[in-house]
This record gives C-alpha cells, sequence and structure tokens, in this order.
C-alpha cells in the first residue's frame, strides 16, 4: 500500500500503514510546522498512540506531563487518557505515529472536510467526526 497524504489546515498526515479495516496497528507521520493550529486535547476510547519525533521539537503532553521531545525521544498515550501536542518553537516538527488498534486515514480525511472548509472549523462537526472514530475531547480546564 502506498503512502497516503493528507492535509488537515497546516498538518500534515502521511499514512503509511492504515490498520482500521482489520482493527491491527496503524503508522503515519505527522509534519507539525512551527506555531500551527493543532487539535484540541483529547482521549481516544478505542485505541493506544504512542509517538517517536524524528526532527525538531514537539510539545507531548499526556496526562499531566508535558515533555519538550527532540529525534529519538516518544509518548505513549494509553487508552481513554487525555493527550495534546503542539510546536511552540521555529521550526518544523516531524513525527512517527503508531496506534493499536488504528482509527485509519478516513478519520483525518473526515476531518480535513471540517477544517479546511475555510473561516473558524465548526466546533460542533469536528466533535462529530471525532466521536464517530472514538475520540472525546478533553473538558476545558
Amino acid at each position: 500500500m502506498g503512502v497516503t497524504e493528507i492535509k488537515v489546515g497546516q498538518l500534515g498526515i502521511n499514512y503509511i500503514l492504515d490498520g482500521s479495516n482489520t482493527a491491527s496497528l496503524g503508522m503515519f507521520e505527522l509534519t507539525v510546522p512551527a506555531g500551527s493550529n493543532v487539535p484540541p486535547p483529547h482521549s481516544h476510547s478505542n485505541n493506544e498512540e504512542c509517538v517517536y519525533v524524528l526532527e525538531g521539537t514537539l510539545r507531548y503532553t499526556v496526562g499531566t506531563e508535558t515533555r519538550d521531545l527532540t529525534p529519538g525521544q516518544s509518548m505513549s498515550t494509553p487508552m481513554g487518557l487525555v493527550h495534546a501536542f503542539s510546536n511552540p518553537f521555529t521550526e518544523t516538527a516531524r513525527a512517527l505515529i503508531v496506534q493499536s488498534p488504528d482509527i485509519g486515514a478516513q478519520y483525518f480525511k473526515d476531518v480535513a472536510v471540517v477544517i479546511n472548509a475555510g473561516g473558524p472549523p465548526d466546533k460542533a462537526a469536528l466533535v462529530s467526526v471525532m466521536s464517530r472514530y472514538g475520540l472525546v475531547p478533553a473538558a476545558p480546564k
């Protein structure tokens, strides 16, 4: 299977392995330009996630722990735990994301329709897409 490239706002998602059809492992490369808009803090009801930084620095939060990950560093997110990421630095960050089981490339395509529509994103539509795939936005602090 070839790589599926998906643009969600400023973020790039290059799907390497889509395991959603077989409820198995999935893997994609995430590109996060400096200062770009990122998803709200959220948890996954149905899968675990691991991030491994390839380039740049990615700020990653799992639960109450926040770390600035540089190439070769990783963090994992257990199912149901709130996590978030950002790139408040000056260079683009790239990371390899592994999910088990995978939510699949279609999730990002569905989110892209909402985010790339122009203007501020429709929050209700975004939450609807997230919930279809088992993602739960965190309660505002």
